[in-house]
């Protein structure tokens, strides 16, 4: 079968969850199923890059848009993809990301991450909801299968979009391997990171991520029992952080680290005492998966998709309510038999998720909607 992947989206060194979604199930694909030809639609800034990136078995076909121009974007989504796909004759278009073309001569299957324009409105103005709805509902609806990644997920596209549970395959994301001994020389120094106790972050810098109301936990916790707090991943060296923490009291007991590593990552996850992940709304939650296969303790929004992932691996907490985060920090950050016992919990629980049984359903997802 000849495959079109629809990653008009990704954009070189960005690593969110969606982004850690390609590049771990692409190659994931193409190790359980090596006859399958992928061709990758990809932008103009990705390009050859993205597809070294994915595996020699990925042909890429870069399309003249850039990511970062909305506009340009939403013209590569809805005609440009199948423009491409119909000239490389594929057979089935998988759209990675929410939102996939208007038309095309082949079977579709789309992968949709969460409904947060939905779930949490106030946090879009109406014109970018407007959009992203006419998007994703044309994407669902012309869709032969939608993959959702939990069901939780699969739960709010039923309800929120219509659509029938029946059309909708469950496609858990994986987590990649921990590395055995993840090197942490020198990562204090060179992230002016105190020698006590830290909480870290993994989050984009996004509305719906909360990264405010982590700040003001922080804060309601007494400086001597405060752990410095780490906020890393794409935007999160932002100004309006940093002011943020400022005023309330915690400048020096924050670190904005912004895009990082998966190498770096790894040694701030060895260094960390939790994880802790104040969102206001998800479709799955990785950083809580990576937290677990490393043995972190987790403190994380009670909410239906990370309560899926981490069941009873977890100490979870109203996102809205700052005074609940603080004091699930102080739980989590704590060596307790409390934490000793989520510490090995969650990575007997982060175990079941791998990207190559997220290959495998893909794969099923994908013979179901070619109808055999």
């Amino acid at each position: 079968m000849r495959v079109g992947l629809d990653l008009l989206y990704l954009v070189p060194g960005e690593t969110g969850g969606r982004e850690t979604y390609a590049r771990e199930l692409v190659p994931a694909l193409l190790e359980r199923s090596p006859e399958l030809e992928l061709v990758a639609f990809v932008n103009r800034d990705a390009g050859p890059r993205l597809a070294a990136e994915l595996g020699d078995g990925v042909r890429a076909v870069a399309l003249p848009i850039s990511a970062r121009n909305r506009g340009q974007w939403a013209l590569g989504e809805l005609a440009l993809v199948s423009i491409a796909a119909r000239r490389a004759r594929v057979e089935l278009l998988h759209s990675m990301a929410n939102f996939a073309p208007a038309w095309g001569n082949f079977r579709r299957v789309v992968t949709i991450h969460d409904l947060q324009y939905k779930a949490v409105p106030e946090l879009l103005s109406w014109q970018m909801r407007a959009a992203t709805s006419a998007l994703v509902s044309t994407a669902a609806r012309r869709a032969d299968r939608i993959i959702a990644v939990s069901g939780a997920g699969r739960e709010e596209i039923v309800s929120r979009l219509g659509i029938g549970g029946a059309h909708i395959d469950v496609v858990p994301n994986g987590v990649r391997p921990a590395p055995q001994a993840p090197s942490t020389s020198g990562v204090r120094e060179r992230f002016g990171l105190a020698s006590g106790q830290l909480a870290l972050a993994v989050a984009t810098n996004l509305p719906h991520k909360n990264l405010p109301a982590l700040i003001d936990a922080l804060a309601l916790l007494p400086q001597e029992e405060r752990p410095m707090l780490v906020v890393a991943g794409h935007g999160t060296d932002d100004e309006a952080l940093r002011a943020h923490a400022g005023a309330v009291g915690v400048g020096e007991d924050v670190r904005l680290l912004g895009q990082l590593s998966t190498q770096e990552l790894d040694s701030l996850y060895a260094l960390a005492d939790c994880v802790v992940l104040p969102t206001l709304h998800e479709g799955f939650g990785l950083p809580v998966l990576e937290a677990m296969a490393r043995s972190v303790p987790v403190a994380c929004s009670d909410i239906p998709a990370l309560r899926e992932v981490a069941g009873e691996a977890a100490l979870y907490f109203d996102p809205r309510e700052p005074r609940q985060i603080a004091a699930r920090i102080t739980e989590a950050i704590d060596d307790t038999p409390l934490t000793r016992g989520l510490r090995e919990q969650g990575r007997m629980r982060a175990a079941g998720f791998t990207w190559s049984a997220s290959a495998e359903k893909t794969l099923a997802s994908y013979r179901r909607a070619v109808g055999g």
